[in-house]
């Protein structure tokens, strides 16, 4: 069974859409205390291209990201089902309810339900649940339906098919909304809102035409060095490669005519640069076919930056600014997310929220939902001043939600959009460092409870009275991968950044590695 069995229908697509006018009375922002039972169905999924997904270390342990969500029980009514392809380790259960400010973890665990499929296979947890009518029913009869709305990663048939099964509401975009979030709906998006964007090519399914519009693209702009070939739907920049256009100098730009220059870069294709390691031409042109791709110009610039804004559209059509991030990049030209610290650089985090909150009306106009995020390349210029330009939007949850939402489970705080900053009940702002990819071998063989030791000993775990020190996710990975999450938070960025040099000097020490300050680099991906 593949996520292409799920064809969508008259009948179900106007059973979606009335399920979600339900949100609108069954969700409440968790900034507010909500008092009201609720009942929310939390499926974790990756629903995206698998191939892709594998390449991460510990892929299926990533649907602990949104333990974070464990947030809401700190509402005394609401009840919680998380889903999961494997069963969760209890300690890694008990770390997060310990977390809950204001409320008893007893309490909060007794209003928790987990289910698993225990199925490791590589295939999307929502096909798991879908291909097992018996636990579809078992969580169909642990939710009351007049109160429940179904959550998740991100949305795709697969997830439209099960909130239809169990009547319930998808707080999430409707799959038929996806299109703006690929890199060619992206590019139509900023066009319509007129943000500044790298110029780019319209979409293309095969080699000879995504030669052409290359040599269009460097026709226009004959000054470019690089291009960035991108796949439509990749992620994290392990969909990009690079085509260097150095080589080609005899068929620039007024040298050769168009056909000749198409010809040579059909050949030239052959020699890009693929952000994710393990990758193939030959399987790139396979994606080219299936997912189709644009070519982008590469900007160029001495200092760079990667800032992003990440927003939602409410179940009211309300477009909230969530959030502005620095992403922290890696791979072989800084295309592969790695990390971030929050907020963005103040010298452009409310120019990036503006033209976020723009981003976000284009797309509540055009019926989505929940969230989004945009990313942006920045380049130093004279005097100063930062060049931003609008590189895609992601319509789902990203290697920025989590660390955000353990920001506000930790605090109980909130973010302040006149000034882009994060704020305490007690007026205290707050700023973190997050990765998914504190990894190293030393650590493999590490459980949960051995990390928590040391940890404590050096006593930089999270201190509620404090509101400094460090939180974790994806623990379940860290015995078999050597891998693991964190959000650093501090009184500033430079003592988050340093409680998190700390953690990584910490785990080296108790694992006997010589290189302390080693970080973000040994891992290849993030989504």
């Amino acid at each position: 069974m593949s996520q292409n069995n799920f064809q969508p229908d008259p009948a179900g697509a106007k059973k979606f859409k009335q399920l979600q006018q339900k949100l609108r009375d069954r969700w409440l922002s968790t900034d507010s205390f909500d008092p009201q039972p609720r009942e929310i169905l939390v499926v974790p999924s990756l629903s995206l291209d698998q191939r892709e997904l594998q390449k991460i270390k510990g892929v299926y342990h990533y649907e602990e990201r949104l333990l974070f969500a464990l947030i809401r029980l700190r509402n005394p009514r609401t009840r919680l089902i998380y889903v999961t392809s494997q069963p969760l380790h209890p300690s890694i259960i008990d770390y997060y309810l310990e977390l809950l400010p204001g409320i008893p973890s007893s309490h909060a665990r007794n209003r928790l339900r987990l289910f698993s499929t225990y199925d490791a296979s590589q295939k999307p947890l929502t096909q798991k649940i879908l291909e097992r009518p018996r636990l579809v029913e078992r969580i169909r009869q642990s939710l009351n339906i007049e109160h429940a709305y179904m959550t998740c990663y991100n949305s795709t048939e697969l997830e439209k098919r099960l909130s239809l099964e169990l009547n319930i509401p998808l707080l999430a975009v409707d799959p038929d909304l996806l299109y703006w979030g690929t890199k060619s709906g992206s590019r139509q998006i900023f066009a319509d809102c007129g943000l500044p964007h790298p110029d780019g090519s319209q979409l293309v399914h095969n080699r000879h035409d995504l030669a052409a519009v290359s040599a269009e693209l460097w026709e226009r702009q004959p000054h470019l060095q690089r291009l960035v070939i991108k796949l439509n739907e990749g992620f994290s920049g392990e969909g990009n490669a690079l085509l260097k256009l150095g080589p080609l100098a005899d068929v620039a730009p007024g040298k050769v005519s168009h056909q000749e220059r198409t010809k040579r870069l059909h050949k030239h294709l052959l020699s890009l640069q693929f952000q994710c390691m393990t990758e193939q031409w030959e399987s790139f042109e396979q994606k080219i076919h299936t997912l189709g791709a644009i070519a982008e110009a590469f900007i160029e610039g001495d200092e760079k930056r990667s800032p992003s804004v990440q927003g939602r559209v409410t179940p009211l059509g309300e477009v909230e600014i969530l959030s502005t991030h620095d992403q922290v990049l890696g791979g072989p030209d800084n295309q592969v997310f790695l990390g971030c610290s929050f907020p963005a650089d103040g010298a452009y985090r409310l120019e990036i929220q503006e033209m976020g909150r723009r981003v976000g009306k284009q797309l509540a106009a055009r019926g989505a939902l929940e969230r989004f995020g945009v990313d942006f390349i920045a380049v130093k210029q004279f005097k100063a001043t930062w060049d931003l330009q609008a590189i895609e939007i992601n319509l789902r949850k990203g290697g920025t939600t989590h660390p955000f939402m353990a920001l506000k489970l930790l605090t109980d705080g909130r973010y302040n959009p006149d000034d882009g900053l994060f704020y305490t009940p007690q007026q205290q702002v707050k700023y973190y460092q997050a990765s998914d990819n504190l990894q190293k071998e030393a650590y493999r063989g590490l459980l949960p409870s051995d990390l928590m030791d040391i940890i404590v000993a050096k006593r930089l775990h999270f201190n509620s009275i404090a509101g400094t020190g460090a939180a974790f996710h994806l623990m379940g990975c860290l015995s078999e991968y050597g891998k693991l999450g964190m959000t650093a938070i501090g009184n500033s960025l430079e003592e988050a950044e340093e409680i998190y040099q700390k953690v990584t000097q910490a785990l080296d020490e108790a694992c006997g590695e010589l290189d302390p300050l080693e970080n973000f680099e040994s891992a290849p991906l993030e989504c």
